[in-house]
């Protein structure tokens, strides 16, 4: 990170930015970026989502699972009387990993109930087999993450 002075060191903090909202996944394919927001629950070093069995990101990691990601939290607009003093504050974190997927329905269940968990605040659900057979978990193993905050 070039602003050594903005970086993020404190646990807590980095953990609270993981509970953001939505996670921005960030994929290439031939050299052609493609970013999609997603739902996303954090446990242990991994992130996991859910997604349909077929779709562009899943060409993408299927081909190319080196990923990024990012996500905000306490983004907060800071207004001046001249332009170039705008800005935002806010805490951030960037990180890589690799994205596996999870396709047997014991692993997406487990990682299913992470996700509600976050979202829900429950996380012992049962999932009909007909219904994980619809979808697929993508588990990213994180492997580098940095936090940024501004302004705070």
């Amino acid at each position: 990170m070039r602003r050594s002075d903005k970086e993020i060191h404190d646990a807590g903090l980095l953990q609270s930015i993981l509970e953001a909202p939505v996670c921005r996944l960030g994929l290439c394919s031939d050299n052609i970026p493609y970013v999609v927001p997603m739902n996303f629950a954090y446990r242990d070093k991994v992130i996991y989502l859910h997604a349909a069995t077929e779709g562009k990101k899943l060409d993408i990691i299927r081909t190319n699972p080196l990923v990024c990601f990012e996500m905000e939290h306490r983004t907060e607009l800071v207004s001046s009387e001249t332009a170039c003093n705008w800005g935002m504050k806010y805490y951030s974190i960037i990180g890589w990993g690799n994205a596996s997927l999870i396709e047997d329905p014991a692993g997406k269940a487990e990682a299913l109930n992470i996700i509600m968990e976050k979202y829900a605040g429950q996380g012992a659900c049962s999932f009909p087999v007909d219904a994980l057979e619809k979808i697929v978990v993508i588990r990213i193993t994180i492997t580098k993450m940095t936090g940024k905050k501004s302004g705070y």
